[in-house]
């Protein structure tokens, strides 16, 4: 049950020709009162909720919202018009008879909280409680404008859309407004004297009012965490050190840097005001992935994205400061890479993957019941698109696997390094791939018993459908560069080929805790 409190208004006449006139959509049909300030019971009639049920949820309604407390015979006059099957509309007065004015401060809260009461009495769809993050739902003159219109989106969910994908091209609101504007947004600035930037709204080109004037939205109606304040704090408490596109010279991508920087993520939750800033930029990075992945792989990027949005967000005041390295990543992303490393972008899908369970873990053990559903649900697309560009790249891998003898050696190394998971690992249909990415670690001088160990402590199995495949993106990542020892890899050098292939990312089921244990050291057998 969805409480939706309007603003006070003055044309009670209006309101009321609303309530009982047909709908814009004929969508109202027998409109009556079911409940008032002083009603005598009506009788059942519908028993989706009967006008009797409904005249009860109207008048605790009412109470809560501190319109008409229990027991007071002076308060506000209202009325509960009941003109479809799934909802019904308060009228009410804001003096009551008295003269005095209701105490109306936090009403919506404490609706809100009646609503989750009235649905566990009644039986009905149990929600989540609010807790001021969310957007705010499109009114019915919204869409039904956009319908109107042949547009897909309400204005504001399609400016929400256009400006946080713009966010990971800033590093500044002058910055975000001016990529706004040149992306064709309508933008309107709030200046001081001094010229500071106070605040600003944007509208959508073609959203006219009845005078044919533009119609503006602010940042903050838009979205609680796209007003200029929390804008600035994203983007200008985290500067580059230097320009993004400054570090094309540098030998590693984009994309690896952004794999890189997900180990703060993970590493950086014990303060709840940093993890809420990581988690903040985490839904940036997913953002600027998007934007440049392949075009197969775009559609479910995009749509974790903006699932996401809400996980985002959340009552905890975030330390952005502290998601430096995540949110110049993203940047990074946004500004410098010209096309997809297929290695290190499949490295960094998987890597988003198990960010996104880590965050829903999070906000889940916080309490905040909206975030961590978001989380899940942005979680799902990611493994699609996980998927869907990796599957290829498992079965050339198995097809490269290495000589038997090798693939006793390196299950050695498995029981050695991950005990607990090993036989699960080893019957796994994607052992033959995994022996391949570690013979190939190891022909660059990597020792496979310490990937594995890393790989397993950073990355959770005991949940993993097919834990090979968790492994098998973690080990190629931190596998990539060679090492200077390379005398452990001359035997295996002529098992397999010497070119790295991309790496394979997780498939996970339902978040859990790690279950990792430390696993005893060994020593590998002269060959």
């Amino acid at each position: 049950m969805i409480a939706a409190i309007k603003a006070p208004g003055a044309n009670t006449r209006g309101l009321l020709a609303y309530l009982y006139g047909r709908g814009t959509h004929d969508e109202h049909f027998d409109p009556h009162i079911v409940a008032g300030f002083a009603m005598l019971g009506a009788a059942p009639e519908d028993r989706y909720l009967s006008d009797t049920e409904w005249g009860e949820i109207a008048q605790r309604v009412v109470a809560a919202a501190g319109i008409v407390p229990a027991g007071d015979d002076l308060a506000c006059r209202w009325i509960a018009v009941r003109h479809a099957d799934d909802h019904i509309h308060i009228l009410a007065t804001t003096v009551r008879e008295d003269g005095r004015r209701p105490q109306l401060h936090d009403s919506g809260i404490r609706v809100g909280d009646a609503c989750r009461e009235i649905e566990k009495d009644y039986g009905l769809r149990r929600l989540k409680k609010g807790d001021r993050t969310n957007t705010r739902r499109p009114t019915q003159a919204e869409m039904h404008k956009a319908q109107r219109l042949g547009w897909e989106q309400t204005s504001k969910d399609w400016l929400q859309d256009r400006i946080r994908a713009a966010i990971p091209h800033a590093t500044s609101a002058e910055e975000l407004l001016a990529y706004l504007e040149a992306e064709g947004i309508r933008v309107k600035a709030k200046r001081g004297p001094s010229g500071d930037l106070l605040g600003y709204a944007v509208g959508r080109p073609g959203d006219l009012n009845k005078d044919d004037e533009q119609i503006f939205h602010p940042g903050g109606k838009i979205a609680p965490d796209l007003s200029l304040p929390k804008i600035k704090a994203r983007l200008e408490s985290s500067q580059p050190e230097e320009h993004p596109t400054a570090r094309r010279a540098q030998p590693t991508t984009p994309w690896n840097q952004a794999t890189d920087a997900l180990d703060a993520l993970h590493t950086d939750l014990a303060d709840d005001a940093r993890a809420q800033a990581h988690i903040t930029a985490l839904g940036e990075l997913i953002e600027a992935t998007a934007q440049k992945a392949p075009a197969d792989l775009r559609a479910e990027l995009h749509a974790a994205s903006k699932a996401f949005t809400h996980a985002q967000r959340s009552q905890i005041r975030a330390e952005d400061r502290a998601a430096h390295t995540l949110r110049n990543a993203a940047r990074d992303i946004a500004h410098t890479a010209t096309g997809p490393d297929g290695s290190a972008l499949a490295a960094l899908v998987a890597g988003l993957v198990w960010a996104a369970i880590v965050a829903g873990r999070w906000h889940e053990a916080k309490g905040h019941a909206h975030q961590a559903d978001a989380a899940r649900q942005a979680l799902q697309h990611l493994q699609s698109a996980t998927d869907h560009a990796l599957t290829p790249e498992l079965t050339d891998l198995a097809q490269r696997q290495p000589k038997e003898e090798t693939r006793r050696t390196l299950a050695r190394d498995v029981r050695a390094a991950i005990p607990e998971h090993a036989e699960r690992i080893i019957t796994d249909t994607g052992w033959p791939a995994l022996a391949t990415v570690l013979a190939d670690a190891e022909a660059r001088g990597h020792k496979p018993h310490q990937l594995l160990k890393e790989a397993a402590a950073q990355r959770e199995l005991a949940t993993a459908c097919q834990p090979a495949r968790v492994l098998i993106a973690r080990i190629q990542h931190t596998g990539r560069n060679p090492t200077p020892n390379r005398r452990a890899a001359a035997a295996r050098l002529r098992t397999t080929t010497t070119a790295p292939h991309p790496p394979l990312g997780p498939d996970f089921a339902q978040p859990m805790a790690a279950t990792t244990a430390p696993a005893e050291q060994h020593r590998r057998p002269r060959r």
